[in-house]
């Protein structure tokens, strides 16, 4: 598969990457056993980049991700984490101390001396705007504490901002054929800056996929059931913020745009990862899986070839048509 650089640091991405989300919690239930099988999978795919959180399953998440890394000694694996999501979610409390602690945390989940790549878990704006977020991200460098950072965002404004600063080596953002507003500035303003871009969320929570209906039922714990709102955390983080029956609706007509545009045997999931990874100024896109065979699927998509114009045509119809009102003001 191909591997892509991040410009201001060493490392190197696989072009469609890991989400590991779904292998600590909020997905239903993974076992280890079969968390350590998608992880497996991945690599024997060509997958080398993994990106977990500090809050995914307590932990759960960067443990699993950890003692796989280390059964691979000899892997060129990059291991991005996330952090500033285990207190409220205001400014006073993205501080050196709480990095401090968050980190030591996860270095002991991941079982390494130095983070490769940690990234703040969609803070406030105004933590993304202060000086003095970056004086400490850059001491933490300077100690070996982490290798690199980066911020995960909302929104375009918020991405805009952390691009504009010297030593961010990636942004972190929602970016599908059902969220373009990206592709206005934030990609461009990226490339340009030599930041890279980690496209999260690439099949709207599963919608791009084609594979639920109106009637489709997800786990309690799932929250695609329970986040629907936007009372656990931003709603644009569940089915890209668009509301389920028009998603269902609008990602029937992709399914059916991907078996007139593109060689049998592509799926609309792989369609829609390949989508993304096609974009100019992503470095990597990372789906998540829950099992063997979407692993697998997802690496695949890698492989898919340029999409053809009158696809990508297709795409950027539909988004206009059924979508752009939901969510291109929004975030």
């Amino acid at each position: 598969m191909e591997t892509r650089p991040f410009p201001r640091t060493p490392f190197t991405a696989s072009v469609v990457g890991l989400g590991t989300w779904q292998l600590g919690a909020d997905w239903g239930e993974v076992s280890e056993t079969d968390a350590r099988a998608v992880l497996e999978a991945s690599a024997e795919a060509g997958v080398t980049f993994y990106d977990t959180a500090d809050v995914y399953g307590d932990g759960r998440s960067e443990q699993i991700v950890g003692r796989f890394v280390a059964a691979h000694p000899d892997a060129d694996f990059t291991v991005a984490t996330k952090m500033g999501r285990r207190m409220d979610q205001v400014p006073g409390n993205y501080v050196e101390p709480h990095f401090r602690s968050w980190l030591d945390r996860s270095r002991t989940n991941l079982g390494v001396d130095t983070i490769d790549l940690v990234q703040l878990h969609c803070p406030p704006s105004e933590v993304i705007d202060d000086d003095a977020t970056y004086d400490v991200l850059d001491r933490l460098v300077d100690e070996g504490v982490i290798a690199s950072y980066g911020v995960s965002v909302e929104t375009c404004a918020q991405a805009l901002s952390a691009i504009a600063r010297p030593h961010v080596a990636s942004v972190q953002i929602i970016l599908n054929a059902f969220r373009m507003k990206p592709l206005d500035e934030v990609l461009p303003a990226a490339a340009a800056a030599g930041v890279g871009i980690i496209a999260r969320v690439p099949l709207a929570s599963g919608l791009l996929s084609g594979k639920y209906d109106l009637d489709t039922t997800f786990a309690e714990d799932d929250h695609r059931s329970y986040n629907r709102d936007g009372s656990a955390f931003d709603v644009g983080e569940t089915f890209s913020g668009v509301d389920y029956e028009t998603g269902v609706s609008a990602a029937k007509e992709f399914s059916s745009l991907v078996e007139s545009s593109l060689p049998a045997g592509v799926t609309p999931a792989q369609a829609a990862i390949a989508w993304v990874v096609q974009q100019p100024g992503v470095t990597t896109v990372i789906p998540g899986a829950r099992n063997v065979s979407q692993a697998e699927s997802n690496a695949a998509a890698g492989l898919v070839g340029e999409l053809p114009a009158s696809f990508l045509d297709g795409v950027r119809d539909l988004y206009d048509r059924r979508v752009r009102e939901q969510v291109h003001g929004r975030w």
